[in-house]
């Protein structure tokens, strides 16, 4: 998990979650860029719209779970022997719904929040609560910010990643300046 400020509230809303094989599974599969994963994106998304319900007065707890399930799909999406580019795009929410029903209890809203988080695919499925506007909002930003190659600058609390300094130390050192 990354060093963000609140870290220990948002884990004490989905540590169950989290110790799971399958939450965990999601770490090995695909997700919109090379060297970020579907674990990745659903962290980025919960944790963000954890923050955004908390300060907004909704279902922060809710909003993190839902966040960290909505691309419970478990399977690379990107393997088209699997599944269309089509069915994914649309259906995707209902296989996720499906796999975290099948092994977590869930609320009301963390339900609407993994089954509606692709709108405006399909326009039938519209949210029903205002939690599930800011997940689907963060689920849209966080993969803008994967394809635009900011996470790691999300991630790393606004901070640059730490300069590499082996070109420095493998440069042999220079020789003395000649006088005379």
């Amino acid at each position: 998990m990354w060093n963000f400020k609140y870290t220990a509230q948002y884990l004490a809303c989905v540590a169950d979650l989290e110790r799971h094989p399958d939450v965990q599974s999601m770490r090995f599969l695909p997700q919109h860029v090379k060297g970020v994963s579907t674990y990745d994106h659903c962290c980025l998304v919960a944790y963000s719209s954890f923050r955004i319900c908390a300060a907004l007065g909704l279902d922060a707890r809710s909003a993190a779970r839902g966040g960290l399930l909505h691309d419970l799909f478990l399977y690379n999406w990107q393997d088209r022997s699997l599944r269309t580019a089509w069915d994914h795009a649309f259906n995707h929410p209902l296989y996720a719904l499906e796999n975290a029903q099948n092994r977590f209890a869930l609320n009301d809203t963390e339900r609407d929040i993994i089954a509606t988080h692709m709108w405006p695919l399909p326009l039938n499925r519209f949210y029903r609560c205002w939690e599930s506007l800011v997940v689907s909002c963060m689920d849209k930003l966080c993969a803008l910010a994967e394809l635009m190659g900011l996470v790691p600058l999300l991630t790393r609390g606004g901070r640059l990643p730490a300069p590499r300094l082996a070109y420095i130390q493998d440069k042999p050192a220079s020789a003395p300046a000649k006088t005379g």
